[in-house]
């Protein structure tokens, strides 16, 4: 018995450090934190001046899709930064303004260093990483079983007084996960077979 409340135990501290964060499905609802997106778009422009739509763009791919930019969240925050002395603009060809950090901007990225390297981490965490894939259209054909799957395996290990359920259904789910995969997989073969064949 007392094994048993051990497991639940340490099941539930699991889930409170780590229930608020579940790919786009976080609670919170978002990628980036409160004062997070000033911090992104700085870490952007220390690797070269940019333009509004491109770093909305880098926005968009560094959070693998998660992070929808719009231009009514980047320009004016682009504008709070060049208030702020933290970058400045000019303008470019096309009509375009070009942003580039400040000295004064490079000291606020190092001085929140582990801040900024906290949100691109995020981006590769199993949590996040390849998440951008489930706002496609297609991604609803599978979704609800996924959650149905998801769901089953949660309730089960949860009311589950063997404390080798756990590892009963992680190897359940590792398997379909790899059977999964390896479906991928011939999808690529077979589209290699078909550009061959078009070839010839």
């Amino acid at each position: 018995m007392h094994r048993y409340h051990h497991h639940r135990s340490r099941r539930r501290q699991r889930m409170r450090r780590h229930g608020r964060r579940f790919g786009p499905w976080t609670w919170e609802g978002r990628f980036f934190e409160p004062g997070e997106v000033p911090l992104a778009l700085l870490s952007l422009l220390e690797e070269r001046p940019r333009h509004g739509y491109e770093l909305m763009k880098q926005l968009e791919a560094r959070s693998h899709g998660l992070y929808r930019a719009s231009a009514g969240t980047v320009y004016p925050t682009l504008q709070q930064l060049q208030d702020e002395g933290l970058v400045t603009s000019q303008s470019a060809e096309g009509g375009r303004r070009d942003y580039e950090l400040t000295a004064a901007g490079r000291e606020k990225l190092a001085a929140e260093a582990d801040a900024v390297r906290e949100i691109w981490n995020r981006a590769e965490d199993d949590e996040w990483g390849g998440w951008g894939d489930a706002l496609e259209p297609d991604a609803a054909e599978v979704l609800r079983p996924a959650f149905r799957l998801m769901r089953s395996a949660i309730r089960t290990v949860s009311r589950s007084r063997d404390p080798e359920c756990a590892d009963q259904v992680r190897a359940i789910l590792r398997e379909a996960h790899q059977r999964i995969r390896d479906l991928r997989g011939q999808d690529g073969a077979r589209d290699g077979h078909d550009r061959h064949d078009g070839r010839d």
